[in-house]
């Protein structure tokens, strides 16, 4: 971790010359450039073969930053302050001014935003003049990095440089809300619905939009490239069987989330379970019913799009 504290200073230098560089967050890592930079947020959607019509996620360090950019409202404020630094994603009204890449928004007037916790990312974002867009640092579609053997999974030796801050503490996308008119949930994530709902002292719910305007909304996402069967009770003798409750019995084919259906530890060793099954090449999996509430609500999500094959 000390290393990649002074490795900082280098992943500053890269970005400064308009490459990309992964970044640890809390939730998952991310492929981070200079998001006010047409040539280095294009490097992002080329390495990640990322179709331009998906807008990338912009990442700041405080809300001083982020002034110029977008317009901020009561309900950001709220939540800002019970939430961050942390795995929340807000879309906001872009200012006419803005700096941020027309390639960033897809030529929309919005901007999904947000500020990481991690330790690392945000000491580099304290040292920028630039915010970053980081989606996540994996290829489209498929599974999201947790670690920086994951992203070199992803990568190889595409990326000049990752910045290691372990294992991401949470291992799943942020939760996105758009705050431009009235409140709406756009991707579940580490934040569940619930906890957003107390603080706005509202009821919102998942909206399913057809149309494409934050990262994370795609049918098809989050794979492993192995068709996935969910709510199974009894697996086929040749699929891998993801798990949430210790069986008496023992199986090879077994790969557990969690032992004891706690929700928060299910969701943290989902991508990595992920991909172990894929490199032990199973050919198809199975998946436990998981409970369809709180981060299990988000599982069932991911695990969802990743069955779309």
């Amino acid at each position: 971790m000390k290393k990649d504290l002074s490795n900082i200073k280098k992943a500053k230098v890269l970005l400064d010359k308009k490459h990309c560089v992964a970044i640890p967050t809390e939730t998952v890592y991310g492929l981070a450039a200079n998001a006010y930079s047409d040539e280095a947020t294009l490097r992002i959607f080329k390495l990640k073969r990322r179709p331009k019509f998906n807008p990338l996620i912009v990442h700041y360090f405080k809300v001083k930053d982020l002034i110029d950019d977008c317009e901020i409202n009561n309900n950001f404020k709220k939540l800002y302050n019970r939430f961050c630094p942390g795995p929340l994603t807000f879309v906001l009204k872009l200012k006419k001014n803005s700096k941020i890449s027309r390639h960033v928004t897809n030529g929309a007037k919005t901007l999904a935003v947000r500020f990481p916790k991690s330790f690392i990312t945000r000491n580099l974002l304290r040292s920028l003049n630039y915010p970053l867009a980081a989606p996540s640092a994996n290829i489209y579609t498929q599974i999201s990095a947790v670690t920086k053997n994951d992203v070199k999974d992803e990568f190889g030796n595409k990326i000049k440089l990752i910045l290691d801050g372990g294992r991401s503490k949470l291992g799943l996308e942020s939760t996105i809300i758009s705050l431009v008119e009235k409140p709406e949930i756009l991707r579940l994530g580490a934040i569940g619905i619930n906890k957003i709902n107390k603080v706005l002292k509202t009821n919102l719910k998942y909206s399913k939009k057809k149309k494409i305007i934050v990262s994370g909304q795609s049918k098809f996402h989050y794979s492993p490239g192995i068709p996935i069967r969910l709510n199974v009770k009894k697996p086929f003798y040749d699929e891998a069987f993801i798990l949430i409750q210790k069986r008496k019995y023992f199986d090879k084919n077994h790969f557990y989330l969690t032992k004891n259906r706690n929700l928060n530890e299910a969701g943290k060793k989902l991508y990595k379970t992920l991909r172990e099954i894929k490199k032990l090449k199973f050919k198809r999996i199975a998946v436990q019913k998981i409970p369809n509430k709180g981060m299990g609500q988000t599982i069932n999500d991911r695990l969802r799009r990743a069955s779309k094959i």
